[in-house]
Parts: C-alpha cells; sequence; structure tokens
C-alpha cells in the first residue's frame, strides 16, 4: 500500500463521496439481509399454520387460519418486494458515489500525469519510449481506478456484511454457522491463486496482441517495400506465427477460465449442502426450526460474493500497487531545465556561446566542444557541417531544451538560465529538422505556435515559405485537414508549412535546423528570396548541410565532431580554400549536374 498512499490526496478530495458511500454500502446490507429473517418467519408461520389447519379441519376455525395465511404470506412477499426495491436504490446511490469517485480521481491522474509529461524535459523523451509513457497514462491508471472503485466499494462491502451476517448467524445457532462458512475461506484462497493465473495470462495475451498489432501495423505502414521485394509470402508466414502464439496463449487462458466457475460452484454447493444437513439434524434434536435453515442458506448465498471477491480486491489491489509505482516513477521525476531568476523581458536577439561544451546526459556522446561565437541583433549566422557534427545541438541549447555541460550562453547580456522558460522559448521560431504536424487543419498547423494570430497574418507566413499557392490548389484550401504526422503533404509542403507556422510568429530569434532538406533547388531559392527579407531585423540560425543555405547569413560557421573548425563570411571562407570551399565546390558541382 505504500505506493497507493500517492493516491490517498485524491481519497481526502472526494472524502464525501467516500463516507456517503460507505452510509449507503450500509444502509443497502441492512435491508440485503433483513429478507432472510422474512423468509424465516414466512416458513415457520406457515408450517405452523398448516399444522393449526389440520388440527382444526372442516371447522370455521381452519377457514379463518387459511385466509389469515393468505393475506400475511401476501404481506410478507410485499414486504420482500419493497426490501429488494430498497436495496436495488441504495446499491445504485453507492456506485453514484464510490464509482463516480473513482472516475474523478481517474480524471485528475492522468491530468496529473499528462501536466508531468509536459514539464519533463527533452532527454526523459529519449530515454523513455513512446508506447510506454502511453501504456502508464492508460492502462497503469486503468488499473489504479479499478482498485478505487471496484476495489474499494467490493472491500468496503465485505468489511460491512461479513460482520453484520455473522452476528445474525451467532445468534440463531454457534455450530451451524462454523459448518456453514467452513468452506468459503477455501473459496476465497482458490480464487486468490486463479485469480493470479488469469491475470498473468490475460497479460501475456495483451502482450501478444501488442507485438501482433505492432507486425501489422508496420506491415501496412512498409506495403510498398514488401510489393517491391516480393515479400508477401514471408510477411504472411510471420503473421501466422505470430497469430499462433496468440492463439495457444488464449486457449489457455480459456481452459483456467473454465475451472473457475465450477471450482466456485463446487465450493458454493458444498456450503449449502452442509448447512441444509447440519440443519436438518439440529431441527430433528429442537435446536432450531424450518425456517433457521432457510434463513442459513440465504445468509451462506448472500456472503458468497463478498468473500468470493476477496481473492479478486487482493488482485486488483496487487495490480494498482504496481502500475502506481510505474506511474510514480514518471511523477517523482524532476526537471532540471528551471530558470534561476524567473526573468521575462522582450528580446533584442544578441546570442553569445562562450566555450560551450555538451555531452547528452543519456547516450554520453559529446557534440560540442568549447564552441564560442557571437551574433548580433538581427544579425544572422549559418551553421554548415556534416552528420553528427554538433550543429542540431547549437538549436537545443538556444531554446533551452537541453543546458549545456560546461562554457555560458547569453541573450541580450544575460544569462539563457535567467530567463522565464516560457518566455524564452514564445520569442523563438524554431523550424526543426524532423517536421511534426498535428491532425489538424493547414490553417491551425500553422497557426498553432501562438495566441490571437489573424488568417491574414497566417497567410502571409505561407506565401513566404512558399506554401500559399500550393494549399490554395486543395480543393479546401487552408482548411484541409492533414492526415496522421501530415501525411497528406509532400515532404517540401510538410518543411514549408514548419517553416511558415515558426515566422507566423514573428520570433525575436529564428532558428533553421536544416529546414530547407527536403526542398529541390528551385524551392530552396524561392523560400530562401523570402527569408532574406524576413530574416531582416531579426537574429537568425540558419542550421545546414547546405552552403546555398549559408550565403545569406552575415557570418558562417564550420563545425566537425562539435568544434569550430573554420568561420567567417561566404566570400572569406571561399578564399581560405579550406572545408567550407570544398563542400561548396562539391554541392556546386551536383547542382550542375541536375
Amino acid at each position: 500500500m505504500k505506493e497507493l498512499s500517492h493516491l490517498n490526496k485524491y481519497l481526502i478530495k472526494y472524502k464525501y463521496h467516500l463516507i456517503f458511500g460507505l452510509i449507503f454500502i450500509i444502509i443497502s446490507n441492512y435491508f440485503a439481509i433483513w429478507p432472510a429473517k422474512v423468509v424465516r418467519y414466512a416458513i415457520d408461520f406457515v408450517t405452523e399454520s398448516f399444522a393449526l389447519y389440520g388440527v382444526f379441519d372442516d371447522s370455521s376455525l381452519s377457514t379463518y387460519i387459511f385466509q389469515n395465511l393468505e393475506i400475511s404470506v401476501l404481506i410478507l412477499g410485499g414486504l420482500m418486494i419493497l426490501m429488494a426495491f430498497l436495496r436495488g436504490f441504495f446499491l445504485f446511490l453507492v456506485r453514484q458515489t464510490i464509482i463516480v469517485m473513482s472516475r474523478r480521481i481517474e480524471y485528475d491522474l492522468k491530468n496529473e500525469v499528462y501536466d508531468q509529461y509536459q514539464n519533463l524535459p527533452l532527454s526523459f523523451y529519449r530515454r523513455n519510449n513512446t508506447g510506454d509513457l502511453m501504456n502508464r497514462i492508460s492502462e497503469d491508471v486503468t488499473r489504479v481506478r479499478m482498485y478505487l472503485g471496484p476495489g474499494i466499494m467490493y472491500g468496503l462491502n465485505l468489511l460491512v456484511l461479513f460482520p453484520m451476517v455473522i452476528y445474525q448467524m451467532l445468534r440463531v445457532n454457534v455450530e451451524l454457522t462454523l459448518y456453514a462458512l467452513l468452506p468459503l475461506p477455501v473459496l476465497s484462497v482458490s480464487i486468490y491463486f486463479v485469480n493470479n493465473i488469469i491475470n498473468k495470462r490475460s497479460e501475456e495475451i495483451q502482450k501478444s496482441l501488442s507485438d501482433l498489432s505492432t507486425f501489422v501495423q508496420e506491415a501496412f505502414s512498409g506495403i510498398r517495400v514488401i510489393k517491391a521485394f516480393v515479400r508477401e509470402k514471408d510477411s504472411t508466414q510471420n503473421f501466422v506465427k505470430e497469430s499462433q502464439i496468440y492463439k495457444e496463449k488464449s486457449l489457455k487462458l480459456i481452459f483456467v477460465n473454465s475451472l473457475f466457475f465450477p471450482l466456485i460452484m463446487a465450493l458454493i454447493g458444498m456450503s449449502v449442502i452442509l448447512t441444509i444437513y447440519i440443519g436438518g439434524t439440529q431441527v430433528i434434536n429442537g435446536y432450531i426450526s424450518y425456517g433457521n435453515i432457510a434463513e442459513f442458506v440465504i445468509y451462506v448465498n448472500v456472503l458468497i460474493w463478498p468473500v468470493t471477491s476477496l481473492g479478486w480486491i487482493t488482485s486488483i489491489i496487487q495490480r494498482a500497487a504496481a502500475s502506481q509505482k510505474r506511474i510514480n516513477e514518471f511523477l517523482k521525476e524532476k526537471n532540471h531545465i528551471v530558470s534561476d531568476k524567473n526573468l521575462e523581458a522582450e528580446l533584442t536577439g544578441d546570442l553569445t556561446f562562450d566555450n560551450v561544451s555538451f555531452t547528452y546526459p543519456d547516450s554520453g556522446i559529446k557534440a560540442l566542444r568549447n564552441v564560442s561565437f557571437k551574433v548580433k541583433a538581427g544579425e544572422s549566422i549559418a551553421i554548415i557541417g556534416t552528420t553528427g557534427s554538433g550543429k542540431s545541438t547549437i538549436a537545443n541549447l538556444i531554446s533551452r531544451m537541453y543546458d549545456s555541460t560546461d562554457g555560458h550562453i547569453s541573450i541580450d547580456g544575460n544569462g539563457i538560465k535567467d530567463y522565464n522558460i516560457s518566455s524564452l522559448r514564445s520569442q523563438i521560431g524554431y523550424v526543426p529538422q524532423d517536421v511534426f504536424l498535428f491532425s489538424d487543419s493547414i490553417e491551425n498547423n500553422i497557426g498553432f505556435g501562438g495566441n490571437g494570430i489573424s488568417q491574414e497574418d497566417i497567410f502571409q507566413a505561407a506565401k513566404d515559405a512558399d506554401l500559399y499557392d500550393n494549399v490554395m490548389d486543395f480543393p479546401e484550401g487552408f482548411e484541409t485537414m492533414l492526415g496522421e504526422r501530415g501525411v497528406t503533404l509532400s515532404g517540401g509542403q510538410k518543411q514549408r508549412t514548419s517553416i511558415a507556422r515558426a515566422i507566423v510568429r514573428n520570433p525575436k530569434i529564428l532558428i533553421m535546423d536544416d529546414a530547407l532538406s527536403a526542398v529541390d533547388t528551385s524551392t530552396e531559392n524561392t523560400i530562401l528570396n523570402s527569408l532574406a527579407r524576413i530574416m531582416k531585423g531579426r537574429t537568425s540560425v540558419i542550421i545546414s548541410h547546405r552552403v546555398s543555405s549559408a550565403k545569406l547569413a552575415d557570418k558562417i560557421i564550420v563545425l566537425d565532431d562539435g568544434k569550430i573548425i573554420e568561420q567567417g563570411t561566404n566570400e572569406s571562407l571561399l578564399a581560405q580554400n579550406g572545408v567550407y570551399k570544398e563542400l561548396y565546390d562539391k554541392q556546386l558541382q551536383q547542382e550542375e549536374a541536375e
């Protein structure tokens, strides 16, 4: 229960649901017990009435006894129906309090987990895969809800009902009570072990189903590759293999389920048989009446589900504790990307890197080594280098997705760690290398980065990114809905949409991380001409492996293995006949060949 103690704050928050739920459980159980007494009274009354009827047969008194019996049976029957109705009503109220409480806590817990996800740094997402994150906010939270809802409800019901029923049984006959209850502990323990086996095999089936779904999704996504390499038969054979594993695990679960209910019914039947046998002996000896036997049978049946649920509740609590432990692991994660002074100021864009080094904490890769450069407000800098040279790391450090390992980064003379993180990022326009678009309209994707962006601004940003004409060719224009991850658009259109999303915010610092890698040379030149105008008056960082993108910049640095090996203007670097000149000549030859 240590891990589940995290939920105490929610139980306190919804304490009135819990308190009233307990009250309604007590009342509903009161109406569950009383019918047994009514049945005992009815059977004893009918038995005695028929005995008197036989004594006074064919007399006026026998007619009176029979009429009185009819009226009494109707009254007792009506009383049974009334108590059943009242029990059902209060059971409804139990669910409207405790189950509703569990759903509200589930809502709060999911929001707490999601808020934590939003707060955690980028390094967290590099360490954890998306499937695991999704599982904790869905499957794990659902298991916790089962503890908070059915687990607590049936647990309280057992704690309330068991002493109430045992007290009534002991009042009638102690020996009969002991015999009637004898199979119930065995039933509860048996269900606990069987339920554990069911849970284990259910989890194996879920994993197998997940593997099968992943295989099918991958096959559908890569259907063109499968067909191109004529691997349909191999794909089918692999699917059959995965399906066979799923089938075998499902059959094993069915086998256990097939034993589950016969086991329950056998132990319940044994309890009833013991009650009738021992009770019959007691009736013969004159210790109890016929009605007491019926009363005991009803008590046993009333206890069956609560006692049966004990093993199930224990299993629910175990699974919930394991799931809450996984959730707590994430909730205890701390975001080390914090603001030192919480400074909120409008940026002008002076950017300085002073001997900055950075090592990725999860992989240990040293991405930057003593990098130093300075960009004045309104100037632009291009960062050129091969794959893995550390270009994107600089973009991540400017937007504080990571903090530098060594050295100092400042903006407008203030340390970057002094700024309020939201304020800093809201003034940076970022075009990532790996473009991500949401399953929404093109207009909403472009306007995603800000509040209150007008449609005119969105249109202008699309024109500046050379996207406007493409979008207007679509039947629904800017209202065109994009598929998953923007699948509706081509690679170049995705990148241009991402550029429009960055510039529509009118940022003080514009970072373009290899933003033109998926467009052709003609489109690149069109976008660069527009960007030359857009970049005026704002600090721009152009990260690229293309020299053509670097020409626009006021200064250029060339990275290799995280170190600056050359820096200067386009003309000065060409004159040096170094690495930059070599890249320039290679790309010029490629363009001429095309």
